[in-house]
C-alpha cells in the first residue's frame, strides 16, 4: 500500500506536456528565470545556436529541461509548424516501434533481440537467402548495425572501435530489385556480429519484420503506439523519392515530425518509455539504447542510437544518448542531467513539402536561400559533418549546465 501511495505521488509530481492543441510545453523565456528554476545560463544556449546555424541551410534549437522548454529559436525554414524529413533520425523512432513489438508480439520472438530474423516466419520475401551467413544475423544485431551487412557510400567497415576495413560504394543493381528486396539482398561485407557499418539497410530489413508480424506499416504502427499516447501533431514519414512514392515506410529514416514533438518523444525516452501513467515503450528496451551493448562490440551504437557510455563524445555526460540525421539534424537524451535536446535542420529539399505530403504553411523570408557553409580557408569549405555538428551541439548545451 505504501509503495502503491508513493508512485501515485510520484506521477502527480511528474509533468508531462499537453498536445500543442492544448497548451503544449510549459516554458519560461526570461535568463534569469530559467537560470533560477533549470540551472542553465541561455548565454550559452545561444552560442549553441550559433555554432548550429552554421551546421546546415535550415533549422533550429530546442532544450528542455526538468520539463521546462527553456529554449527555442529557428533559423531560415526552421519553424515550429515546419514537418522537414529527418533522414536518418527516423531509425530512432524505428527502433522504439521494434521495442514495442517484442514486449506486444513476446511469444513470437522468443529469444527476444537475439532471434535470428532471416527466416520465413520473419522475413519469407528474403528466401532462398543469397548468402548462406545472413541465416544467423539477429534483429539485435541488425538495429545497432553489427549484421555485417555493407555500409551505404564509402562508410568503413569497424572492428573493435577502428576503422579496419575500407568499403567501397556498391554498384546500384541492374534491373532495380525494389525497396524491400535492394536492403535484403545488400551484401555482406563480414560474417554478422563481427564488425560494425553505418547501413540503412538493417534498419529498414527489421520494419519488414515489423511489418510482417505485426500486419502494419511502421508509419501506422507508430502512430498508434507512439503518436497517439504523445499527442503528436500533424506528420508523416517522406515516403516520395524524386517522382517515385516508395511502397512502404522506408526503415532507414525520414520522419517528418513538428519540432515540439520530437522533444515529445525524446522526453519519453528520459523517462524510461513512459508518458504520464502509460508505459509507451518498454523501459528496459529504453536502458538498452543508452550504453553500450552486446550486439555491437565494434562501435558506441545501440538500438540506432549512438551513446557515449565510452565517453568519446568529451564534453558530455557518458550517459547521453542521441541519433543525428543527414541535413545536421539530431534527437539528444542525457538522463543525468534530466535534458532533452532537439537539433533541428536540413536543406531545401528536406523542407518540401511534395516529400513528406503534408501542407507546409508559415512563414520564411528567404533569408537562407543562398545560403552555404562559411570557408575557414582555402583548403576548406567549413562546413560541419553531420555527426561533428550534432556531437559538438551536445557538448555545447551540456556546458550550459551551471
Amino acid at each position: 500500500m505504501q509503495l502503491l501511495l508513493a508512485c501515485s505521488l510520484l506521477f502527480a509530481d511528474e509533468y508531462f506536456p499537453p498536445p500543442d492543441s492544448g497548451g503544449g510545453w510549459r516554458t519560461l523565456k526570461d535568463a534569469a528565470a530559467i537560470r533560477k528554476t533549470t540551472g542553465v545560463d541561455v548565454k550559452k544556449l545561444d552560442q549553441a545556436f550559433e555554432y548550429a546555424s552554421r551546421s546546415s541551410q535550415h533549422g533550429g534549437l530546442l532544450v528542455v529541461r526538468h520539463g521546462w522548454l527553456i529554449y527555442e529559436r529557428y533559423y531560415g525554414r526552421g519553424h515550429r509548424e515546419a514537418n522537414p524529413a529527418s533522414a536518418s533520425v527516423g531509425k530512432a523512432y524505428v527502433s522504439a516501434a521494434l521495442g514495442i513489438l517484442l514486449a506486444e508480439k513476446a511469444p513470437a520472438f522468443p529469444e527476444g533481440l537475439d532471434t535470428r530474423v532471416f527466416t520465413s516466419k520473419y522475413l519469407p520475401e528474403a528466401l532462398p537467402l543469397d548468402d548462406p551467413r545472413k541465416a544467423e544475423i539477429t534483429l539485435g544485431q541488425l538495429l545497432s548495425m553489427s549484421a555485417g551487412l555493407h555500409g551505404e557510400g564509402a562508410n568503413p567497415g569497424f572492428v573493435n572501435g577502428e576503422p579496419a576495413v575500407k568499403l567501397t560504394a556498391l554498384p546500384r543493381p541492374d534491373p532495380p530489385l525494389g525497396q524491400d528486396l535492394s536492403a535484403l539482398r545488400t551484401p555482406l561485407w563480414t560474417a554478422p556480429g563481427a564488425g560494425y557499418s553505418y547501413a540503412s539497410a538493417s534498419p529498414h530489413v527489421a520494419s519488414i519484420v515489423l511489418r510482417n508480424i505485426a500486419g502494419m506499416e511502421l508509419h501506422d504502427y507508430l502512430n498508434v503506439k507512439v503518436g497517439q499516447p504523445l499527442g503528436w501533431g500533424p506528420w508523416a514519414w517522406a515516403r516520395r523519392r524524386g517522382d517515385t512514392e516508395l511502397p512502404h515506410t522506408p526503415g532507414g529514416g525520414d520522419i517528418a515530425l513538428r519540432s515540439t514533438d520530437h522533444l515529445r518523444f525524446a522526453y519519453a525516452l528520459l523517462h524510461q518509455g513512459r508518458w504520464q501513467k502509460q508505459q509507451v515503450i518498454p523501459a528496459a528496451y529504453v536502458e538498452l539504447c543508452g550504453k553500450a551493448t552486446k550486439w555491437n562490440a565494434h562501435a558506441p551504437m545501440s538500438l540506432m542510437f549512438e551513446n557515449n557510455a565510452d565517453g568519446h563524445v568529451a564534453g558530455a555526460p557518458r550517459d547521453a544518448f542521441f541519433k543525428s540525421g543527414g541535413g545536421g539534424f539530431g534527437l539528444i537524451v542525457i538522463p543525468s542531467l534530466d535534458m532533452v535536446i532537439y537539433k533541428m535542420a536540413g536543406d531545401d529539399g528536406q523542407y518540401n513539402p511534395a516529400r513528406t505530403g503534408l501542407k507546409q504553411d508559415y512563414p520564411y523570408d528567404g533569408s537562407r536561400d543562398r545560403w552555404k557553409p562559411a570557408a575557414r580557408s582555402q583548403f576548406s569549405d567549413g562546413s560541419i559533418g553531420v555527426d561533428d555538428g550534432v556531437r559538438r551541439v551536445l557538448e555545447m548545451v551540456a556546458a550550459a549546465v551551471i
